[in-house]
């Protein structure tokens, strides 16, 4: 039987992976930051999942040490936190608060995958995966949310680096996209700290217009997990605009090594200035 270790299973994202794999037959562990009625839930059900504060190194050790006891072997490991927090301009963040939140957004994450890599189920004819999930902004630079957008980047690097050191475990990114998520609600705590956003925040969940379905991601994330790993190992793809699932785009990973990963290869040409 399969086994999935779900970090932040009290995510909305998190929670729903919970459901989907353990529809599929799939063993369920992970963490939870705050106990709640879906968290209640998902252990009726016969997941085993332990508290983990991402902002304590305490918690982070005490959680992967009982993971480790309760799960010896594990053939995914999704990694669902998201903080917006700090929301506003970086030179009035508290820079407490703002490195704190490139802790849950990468740093945590990083010593929670550093952690459990040992227990990767390596058996012939099958591929461990780790997978991860980005945010907005990695093509363009919306202001007010840097902790979070710059920690996002990182977390799409380091894939592609433990990918290459790892060619025994596949490392993939997906960006959800405008997914119906309680992580909306620091946008609106924010207001006009948060500039644009609040605005386009706000007629996204009137009109519930734009949003990506959940089971979208899921779909993706299933897609993801048995793909080859030479096609998606370290790439980083997006539910609302790529073409995941098909043959196609599968084809087009295989040729193009610097496909969907941080690059400046590719980009349009510019005359130097004289």
């Amino acid at each position: 039987m399969k086994t999935a270790v779900i970090i932040s299973a009290s995510s909305d994202i998190g929670t729903a992976l919970c459901r989907r794999w353990a529809s599929q037959g799939i063993r369920i562990f992970g963490t939870y930051r705050a106990h709640s009625v879906a968290v209640a839930a998902l252990m009726r059900d016969g997941a085993k999942l332990v508290p983990c504060d991402l902002t304590d190194r305490d918690s982070i050790r005490a959680a992967c040490a009982s993971l480790r006891r309760l799960c010896p072997r594990w053939d995914v490991l999704a990694l669902c936190p998201g903080r917006l927090d700090p929301i506003g301009a970086f030179a009035e963040c508290e820079f407490e608060e703002w490195e704190a939140s490139v802790a849950v957004n990468f740093t945590a994450q990083m010593r929670i995958i550093r952690n459990l890599l040992p227990l990767r189920r390596l058996s012939r004819g099958t591929v461990p995966t780790v997978l991860c999930f980005a945010g907005g902004g990695t093509n363009d630079a919306p202001i007010n949310f840097s902790a979070y957008i710059v920690s996002k980047i990182a977390l799409i690097k380091m894939c592609e680096l433990l990918d290459a050191e790892l060619p025994d475990t596949r490392f993939v990114i997906v960006g959800p996209g405008w997914v119906k998520t309680k992580i909306h609600d620091a946008t609106l705590k924010a207001g006009s700290r948060a500039g644009k956003a609040y605005a386009r925040t706000v007629k996204k969940l009137k009109d519930a217009s734009g949003f990506v379905p959940m089971r979208r991601v899921l779909d993706c994330c299933d897609w993801l997990v048995r793909a080859p790993r030479q096609a998606v190992g370290g790439r980083n793809f997006s539910v609302a605009h790529d073409d995941w699932g098909s043959e196609g785009l599968i084809r087009k990973l295989l040729r193009d090594p610097s496909y969907y990963r941080l690059r400046r290869h590719g980009n349009p040409t510019v005359a130097p200035v004289r």
